[in-house]
């Protein structure tokens, strides 16, 4: 009874996250702004959804190699096919009920593949390990090629805040951050010291010890070169999928694909922060395309709601057939014997 009680308050939780981040992305919106979104998202081209699904396919396709690679240092080596409809069923499954489509994908394929799903988890916890990474890159990249940008969204801020009302250099400010930095630090190692032996820090503790453990389990793959074409072959699918989708409209159809870089680094947070990135997506989208002279509203807007459109329409429709054909492509494997040893296709 606890575990369900918790369950549904964690759905609602999300589901007030996302209402919250959709008003939060219209409370500024009049009357003449509603009609200048409803006209951008008119003259959109949605044929450009089918490159950009497209481009997502085939990031999700190289997404379930390299989980299958994952997996062969365990012993195990499941059909292409079964991890690619695996993982399209966990991104359907995220869309209603976020993080429990990690566990159905282990499921599924545990079911098909006869692997113990509780040895998948490891996998998983990688492949979340090296996404942030990629972010962080995705990230470093942005702010190499894109540093007037990146400096125009922060100066005016830091500026602001680290001078006085005469326009001086305010010395106490930098001093308290700093101070404030580095007591936050040495209090967080001596609460983990301190109450290690409390249930909620043993867990901290454990995803800390768990995303270490994901980075460094690629050493025992036997083709380290390969995971990590995957891992950017993935991201840079991710990313001309997000340039592609500038030209829907005709306002952001000048953005380059460095501009993309920075556009791709904010709505990956934004797919984070919120379930399915619903409202919080579109926000950041919004925010940073307004950096390259294109109005935030409607035009960034638009183009906000367009790229998150594309990826849950990539989710739902590539979900919804992956839960058809899964028993399809598995029909001759369960009704005779299978050498889960050979080589699969």
């Amino acid at each position: 009874m606890k575990k369900k009680l918790l369950a549904i308050l964690q759905y609602l939780f999300f589901a007030a996250l996302a209402a919250f981040f959709v008003w939060l992305s219209q409370k500024d919106m009049k009357k003449d702004d509603w009609a200048k979104l409803r006209d951008s998202l008119h003259r959109a081209n949605y044929w450009i959804l089918v490159p950009v699904l497209l481009l997502l396919l085939a990031a999700h396709w190289l997404r379930a190699l390299r989980w299958r690679q994952l997996m062969e240092p365990l012993g195990y080596k499941p059909k292409r096919i079964n991890a690619f409809l695996g993982v399209m069923i966990g991104y359907f499954v995220n869309v209603g009920a976020p993080r429990l489509g990690e566990v159905v994908k282990c499921t599924v394929l545990a079911r098909y593949e006869k692997i113990p799903a509780d040895k998948l988890v490891g996998t998983i916890v990688a492949e979340r390990a090296f996404d942030v990474i990629c972010l962080l890159a995705v990230f470093g990249l942005a702010l190499i090629f894109q540093f007037d940008v990146i400096h125009s969204l922060t100066a005016d801020n830091l500026e602001a805040f680290f001078h006085n009302a005469s326009g001086k250099i305010a010395w106490w400010k930098i001093f308290a951050v700093v101070a404030g930095l580095a007591i936050l630090f040495f209090g967080a190692r001596w609460f983990l010291s301190k109450f290690g032996h409390i249930n909620i820090v043993q867990k901290v503790k454990a995803i800390g010890v768990n995303i270490w453990h994901g980075l460094t389990s690629v050493k025992d793959l036997k083709n380290k070169p390969l995971f990590f074409v995957y891992t950017v072959g993935i991201w840079a699918l991710y990313l001309f999928s997000t340039w592609m989708g500038f030209f829907a409209i005709n306002e952001t159809s000048h953005l380059t694909v460095v501009d993309a870089l920075t556009v791709l680094a904010m709505g990956s947070v934004g797919m984070i922060v919120s379930p399915g990135g619903i409202g919080a997506y579109a926000l950041l989208v919004e925010k940073t395309v307004s950096f390259y002279g294109v109005a935030g509203s409607p035009y960034g807007q638009a183009l906000g709601w367009l790229l998150w459109f594309g990826q849950l329409l990539s989710f739902i429709l590539f979900g919804v057939t992956s839960f058809i054909l899964l028993p399809q492509v598995n029909r001759k494997k369960n009704e005779g014997p299978t050498n889960y040893s050979a080589e699969n296709i």
